[in-house]
């Protein structure tokens, strides 16, 4: 597992702090991944539901593996359709402020070095998957924490659509997260294979990584 810095703890042995972003970086820190349920503020989990559900079909795109001029398209792997957020509505400045101060909050607590984000909106229609797999290659990759959080009003249980966190190559069985409204998961992206199963109805969602810099000469990582 990626070596997580220790931050101080008050002589109870709790985290300094009862902060959202306390309980995440202690989650990070203690187990390598973080589950929070209505986490998200409201406001910012309302306004970005609206936005999504305003997107048209044609703001959408085929999922697919790796970026750029290494993006295929794999269908065995994954289903879903995407919309990169660029910051130009309200609601997308309003999910980069908020995951701007999460990276800082991060990287003074546990020194990760987080140098950018980058996120998208993602849905799966019925039926629609994603396929085991890593978000990063240890080593080959410069994704350090994946985020997701989920903006379905109303799903239950019956609706499916989990995503599923691995907690090593042989685990057949994982932790399950339902993709309730507001819930913000966070794992560390090289270290945690998942999945996400079929759901009966449509699901959306924003998935999103934070990033180190891997800048050589003149060639910019993450490019801007």
């Amino acid at each position: 597992m990626v070596a997580l810095k220790k931050f101080p703890t008050s002589g109870d042995g709790n985290t300094p702090d009862d902060t959202l972003f306390g309980h995440i970086a202690n989650d990070l820190q203690q187990q390598g991944y973080s589950i929070r349920h209505g986490a998200l503020p409201l406001p910012i989990a309302l306004a970005l539901f609206e936005h999504q559900q305003s997107l048209s079909a044609n703001k959408y795109s085929e999922a697919g593996i790796g970026r750029h001029e290494n993006f295929v398209k794999n269908e065995f792997i994954r289903t879903d359709e995407i919309c990169w957020i660029n910051g130009d509505a309200d609601a997308c400045k309003q999910w980069i402020d908020w995951t701007s101060k999460l990276q800082t909050y991060l990287n003074q607590r546990l020194f990760l070095g987080l140098f950018s984000f980058e996120s998208h909106f993602a849905h799966y229609a019925p039926g629609d998957y994603y396929k085991r797999h890593y978000d990063a290659f240890k080593g080959e990759a410069n994704r350090v924490l994946s985020v997701v959080t989920y903006l379905n009003p109303g799903w239950n249980n019956n609706d499916n659509g989990e995503l599923v966190i691995y907690h090593h190559d042989q685990d057949l069985e994982g932790t399950k997260v339902v993709p309730l409204f507001g819930t913000v998961v966070i794992f560390l992206s090289e270290e945690f294979p998942h999945e996400v199963l079929p759901a009966t109805r449509d699901r959306f969602s924003i998935a999103g990584w934070f990033r180190v810099n891997t800048s050589i000469a003149n060639a910019i990582d993450p490019p801007r």
